[in-house]
């Protein structure tokens, strides 16, 4: 089963339950805004947030994954992305608006329509989402928050961001993981596609024992302030 949906692209990941502040400046995307705000009380006012896999002028990928932005080349977009709900909007003098946004749900692009409005819009698919206790995901969260925890003491400096309350509900773990540590889009882009919640936490094992040890790594070999202060010279 499929949905249309409007389709915001960004050079971002949006995870379920994770906030996404937004100032709204091009016309095409006003104009979905004020779709959003005028639909009636109760309806969702939901639109896709996918991230850009390749520059605005590089050919896309596959069938189904591109969108051509007013007055610019081709623009690539990943196949799976997360719905945004609208929760607050702020109307600016100049037109645009700054918005509050709540990512909701997973989906994968089926269809993309480039033509029926003045922005890009999508028919998805939604992608499932754990149901019901998980033992092996309930003991690889536990093994998360203790390596996370390492790597917050590695790029932070503030004891209580470090003591700060981490979510056991291992689906909401993994997300909030995927969307603060510093990831590159592409890593965050292969985790919010990951199905299994088990298998998103193995994941950011993985990639959170890759940070930490190149943390160390850069702690444990200063570089003299002269040398990062000197232009590179030519090989």
């Amino acid at each position: 089963m499929t949905a249309r949906l409007p389709v915001f692209p960004l050079a971002t990941v949006l995870f379920p339950g994770l906030v996404l502040p937004l100032h709204i400046f091009e016309e095409r995307y006003r104009a979905l805004v004020r779709h959003l705000v005028d639909l009636p009380e109760g309806a969702s006012r939901e639109f896709g947030v996918v991230a850009i896999q390749a520059g605005w002028e590089v050919a896309p990928a596959g069938p189904g994954a591109r969108h051509t932005p007013a007055g610019s080349g081709e623009v690539t977009l990943h196949e799976v992305g997360c719905t945004a709900e609208l929760r607050q909007v702020t109307e600016l003098a100049d037109g645009g608006f700054d918005i509050v946004t709540v990512g909701r749900r997973r989906f994968r692009i089926a269809e993309v329509d480039e033509s029926s409005a003045p922005y890009l819009t999508a028919d998805v698919e939604w992608l499932p989402e754990p149901a019901g206790p998980d033992e092996v995901a309930d003991l690889l969260a536990a093994r998360v928050i203790a390596v996370f925890r390492q790597y917050l003491g590695l790029v932070r400096s503030d004891p209580e961001e470090i003591s700060e309350q981490l979510p056991e509900d291992p689906t909401v773990l993994s997300h909030l993981v995927a969307a603060t540590a510093a990831l590159t889009v592409d890593d965050r882009q292969r985790l919010l596609a990951i199905d299994d919640t088990a298998a998103r936490l193995r994941a950011e094992l993985r990639l959170l024992n890759r940070e930490a040890a190149l943390l160390r790594q850069v702690r444990a070999v200063p570089v003299p302030l002269a040398e990062l202060a000197s232009p590179p010279t030519p090989n």
